[in-house]
């Protein structure tokens, strides 16, 4: 029989680094908190102090995912009534970041080192600043603003399935895999116990996800300034400098660091979280612990995102097929042939050519 841990006791002791991240020992014997947190969130709603104290004497890691649920019947919620299934796309820069600062915030509160985990939360503060930026500079908080590709699912599988789909994963499982990613920060907080800081391989680890979002910075902006040129151009038949007219009637972006990867700013995405866990793995010493299971689900998403975004642009460019067989998807490809524009230049108007011929056959 599973017994819960002793009232007030919110973590486990911990008596080597391998048993931070252990699930039996750190989140097993916890797991009955989820179920009265509610009830003891409500009884004491009134009283701050009770509410202090509920909130400490908690694990984090049930209070944060207590949280992620709460989320779900607000998602789906707000996106059925409004029609727009974007609820969660809207914070998906932010909850990450509220997961980190939670765990600084409850470290402070029961007296542990927080070193460790302040770190990580430097790095989670640029990195929502980051996509929260480049959320709103492309109008993803204006009102009606939607992801494009919701429709279009629901145009293939129907209202009833797109429903379900809703339910059991846009306004549900997004949420919670939110929360889970950042779980190897909680393997951080627990080892502070034992070893306070990080060692140098650590350390310098944990400065580079910062060079990373670095990487996506630069990523996102060439993006933009490519497609405010090829808008410009659009508008005014003017190339813009920098540029080159089959760039622009090209209608994707083949300059700058997506010379040499299709999504460039994807790539250094997945690493960052991949790179998290690896840190987490590393203070505990445990390269496959429960932690991957956030890490695995984030890779999972862009696994099943990316194909559905690169095959509308299929359909949109008739040169992005040629683009997909020369340039990786994420990481460069040190063989092949590679991107030329001067080669493409001369071909590219062939292939736009048979497309057109293509679509005119089908259209007859």
């Amino acid at each position: 029989m599973l017994l819960p841990p002793v009232i007030g006791t919110a973590i486990p002791v911990v008596k080597t680094l391998s048993e931070c991240a252990s699930y039996s020992h750190t989140i097993e014997p916890y797991l009955p908190q989820l179920y009265s947190l509610p009830e003891q969130i409500w009884t004491h709603i009134t009283d701050p102090v009770a509410l202090r104290n509920v909130y400490v004497a908690t694990n984090p890691v049930i209070s944060g995912l207590a949280f992620s649920i709460a989320l779900f019947p607000i998602f789906l919620v707000v996106s059925e009534v409004n029609r727009n299934w974007s609820q969660v796309d809207r914070v998906w820069s932010i909850l990450p970041t509220l997961y980190h600062i939670h765990y600084a915030v409850w470290g402070r509160m029961s007296g542990l080192n927080t070193d460790k985990v302040d770190k990580i939360l430097l790095f989670s503060l640029l990195w929502t600043t980051r996509l929260t930026y480049n959320y709103w500079r492309r109008g993803g908080y204006q009102i009606g603003s939607e992801d494009y590709r919701w429709n279009l699912i629901k145009g293939w599988i129907g209202t009833p399935a797109f429903f379900v789909l809703n339910v059991l994963f846009t306004s549900s499982i997004q949420s919670v895999l939110l929360f889970a990613v950042t779980t190897p920060t909680y393997l951080m907080l627990l080892s502070s116990r034992l070893e306070p800081n990080f060692t140098p391989l650590q350390l310098t680890l944990s400065r580079a996800l910062i060079p990373l979002i670095g990487l996506e910075w630069l990523a996102d902006g060439q993006q933009w300034a490519f497609h405010e040129a090829k808008a410009t151009y659009q508008k005014t038949a003017k190339v813009p400098q920098g540029y080159t007219r089959a760039q622009l009637e090209r209608g994707f972006n083949t300059t700058g660091m997506f010379k040499y990867s299709r999504h460039p700013n994807f790539a250094a995405e997945q690493s960052i979280w991949v790179l998290l866990y690896v840190i987490g793995a590393l203070v505990t010493g445990e390269w496959f612990n429960w932690t991957a299971f956030g890490m695995l689900q984030y890779l999972g998403v862009f696994a099943g995102s990316t194909p559905l975004t690169e095959w509308i642009s299929a359909g949109k460019y008739p040169e992005y097929k040629i683009y997909q067989k020369r340039v990786g998807k994420f990481l460069p490809w040190p063989f092949g042939k590679g991107w030329n524009e001067k080669e493409m230049e001369v071909l590219g108007p062939k292939v736009a050519e048979e497309a057109r011929k293509e679509k005119a056959k089908k259209g007859q």
